[in-house]
């Protein structure tokens, strides 16, 4: 029986939300669902009540797998989070971290163990796990989430959870079909906005405020944390599976690469795609989408991921940008040519071809989920025009530029004249 460390807060209200304070100690449902919309502070929220919950007095320490989808996200997110949480509750010190496998041993003996799904078989040795925590549970697969819970069955651990926290996108997401419209049973639901967050600053509330008035559907979404599948979707229909980049299948198949900018509130968006001609179809291979980034953070990205030798198709609004990444050596950049219409061009052209999006890659399929025409403001009728202002548009601009280069070394000369992109 492990020993129970006791923490005192002699003014919750400066530690807690009232939300995540009331339900701390609740461990009766199977599933623990947090959602809402952005700086709600419910991740902040799940990370307190998954410590103090792994600091009670049980007959075996507990042993929490903390998951996101892909492995490489958890340094800079959730097992940053784990680690500030405990170091602000004065634990860190008593706890051991390993950052070379994303492990932490409180002083109790409980394991905090930080794995990314993107390699199932690395999750099937963890033995004896008591709980599991799906950041970002949207990124995962209905599959996902079925194997977790059956594997959440250690007989020696009571009270097992899986903690569940996202943003809504859409009602498409597996999340909605499965919690929301047909109601998985054994679930505490939990919903929170920015008005739930106490510790919200005034520019964050002020700056989700703004979108009522400037992007209903965007408020809707992110400050009220709705679901809702936009109308009129530009990409109806997409398929998302697991892609191999090594199979012999996708090694025979050329690829293609794009870049679109962003810095402050829109990601930059750098995605690879392959094509297959004969079945004319498009994979979206991988995508690394982050906001805040620098040109020398991007040139880094690019060589880290192997990339720096390819060919790529930027967003010709920034020259300044890339020419500052080619010095950074990322010496085939290139930028594509904006020409009449080059947008519904380009939207046209990946119309035509099926598309398949690796399901690791969540904001391009976020964005698939949520782009769509404008509608007009008269009329109510949606115009052949997409509705830049939802913001689902970085990593499918980026998924165009790289179709260009397709379209030039394809042999239509048509398309290739028309982007002005050499070989």
């Amino acid at each position: 029986m492990n020993k129970q460390i006791t923490l005192s807060f002699p003014k919750p209200a400066n530690v807690f939300n009232k939300q995540v304070f009331e339900n701390l100690f609740d461990y009766e449902s199977r599933i623990d669902l947090w959602y809402g919309g952005a700086s709600s502070g419910k991740s902040h929220g799940v990370v307190q009540k998954v410590i103090i919950k792994a600091l009670q007095k049980w007959k075996y320490p507990r042993r929490i797998l903390i998951l996101r989808k892909v492995n490489t996200t958890i340094k800079d997110s959730i097992f940053q989070d784990f680690i500030e949480r405990l170091s602000d509750w004065g634990l860190l010190g008593a706890s051991k971290v390993r950052n070379s496998d994303y492990r932490i041993t409180l002083p109790n003996g409980a394991e905090l163990i930080f794995k990314g799904l993107d390699n199932p078989e690395k999750i099937k040795s963890i033995k004896g796990v008591s709980d599991i925590v799906m950041e970002e549970a949207t990124e995962f697969t209905l599959d996902d989430f079925t194997q977790l819970n059956l594997r959440l069955r250690e007989k020696k651990h009571d009270k097992k959870q899986i903690f569940i926290m996202f943003n809504p996108v859409s009602k498409a997401n597996w999340v909605y079909k499965t919690f929301f419209e047909k109601k998985f049973s054994d679930t505490h639901i939990h919903l929170s906005t920015y008005l739930d967050n106490r510790f919200s600053d005034e520019n964050t509330v002020r700056t989700i405020r703004q979108l009522a008035e400037t992007n209903a559907a965007y408020y809707k979404i992110y400050a009220l944390g709705e679901f809702a599948t936009l109308d009129k979707l530009i990409f109806p229909t997409f398929e998302k599976r697991l892609l191999n980049v090594e199979s012999e299948e996708m090694r025979k198949l050329p690829s293609f690469f794009g870049l679109d900018f962003g810095y402050t509130n829109d990601p930059t968006a750098f995605i690879h795609i392959k094509v297959d001609e004969k079945l004319q179809t498009i994979y979206v291979m991988q995508e690394y989408t982050k906001v805040g980034m620098l040109n020398n953070d991007i040139a880094d990205v690019i060589s880290s991921l192997g990339y720096r030798k390819e060919i790529i198709i930027a967003d010709a609004a920034e020259p300044k940008s890339i020419e500052e990444i080619r010095r950074a050596g990322i010496a085939r950049l290139r930028a594509a040519n904006k020409g009449p219409d080059s947008v519904l061009h380009g939207i046209s052209d990946l119309q035509q071809f099926k598309i398949v999006v690796d399901e690791r890659a969540s904001r391009t399929i976020e964005e698939f989920e949520n782009y769509t025409w404008k509608r007009d403001k008269k009329t109510s009728e949606y115009i052949n025009q997409p509705d830049d202002t939802t913001h689902f548009d970085h990593a499918i601009d980026a998924i165009r530029y790289a179709f260009q280069q397709y379209m030039g070394t394809s042999g239509n000369k048509t398309m290739f004249n028309r982007f002005g992109i050499k070989k």
